[in-house]
């Protein structure tokens, strides 16, 4: 198991085949999303797995028109459950606790997704207020991000990062 070489092999992915994705990946999915860290282990999270392909026009359409949502086969919308944290964290809980366990579980999934040689995105650019319209979300269910996921029909070269000693302080 070697899990820095699937962190660097990861993309983001926006281009992708015609091709649906498996149950038994999308399974596999699942358990990553479910076994990510959580906040109290609320686990104060909730996923949508769109296949429909209007309900994914919606999507792309709710995220100002980035016509590749649309395009993948299958669009897992990460929600944070206000609802599910907001009793044993309060505010900070809603603002911030549930927010960061729908986002761990979604970098979980996108590594897995990697693993399965499918490809993905992380779309923060959309109306939450449109997807959660779309999607028929009660009030304490926040959409947090759109994941794209599918076949990479191009996987681009690894982007350049920052030297270590610009993001890393040590004291």
């Amino acid at each position: 198991m070697n899990v820095l070489s699937v962190i660097m092999g990861r993309r983001s992915i926006r281009n992708f085949e015609e091709k649906p994705v498996p149950r038994e990946a999308m399974d596999r999915l699942i358990d990553a999303l479910l076994w990510a860290p959580s906040a109290g282990n609320l686990q104060s999270r909730k996923f949508y797995f769109v296949t429909d392909a209007a309900l994914r026009r919606k999507l792309a359409m709710a995220a100002y028109g980035q016509a590749f949502i649309a395009r993948a086969p299958l669009v897992v919308v990460a929600c944070a459950d206000k609802e599910a944290v907001s009793g044993r964290y309060g505010r900070r809980g809603i603002d911030l606790y549930c927010v960061q366990d729908a986002t761990l579980s979604a970098m979980c999934m996108m590594l897995e997704a990697c693993e399965l040689g499918l490809g993905s995105v992380y779309v923060g650019a959309f109306s939450e207020k449109e997807v959660g319209k779309a999607l028929g979300l009660p009030e304490y269910i926040r959409p947090v991000a759109l994941l794209p996921v599918g076949y990479p029909l191009i996987v681009p070269d690894a982007p350049a990062r920052v030297r270590a000693e610009e993001a890393v302080v040590f004291k």
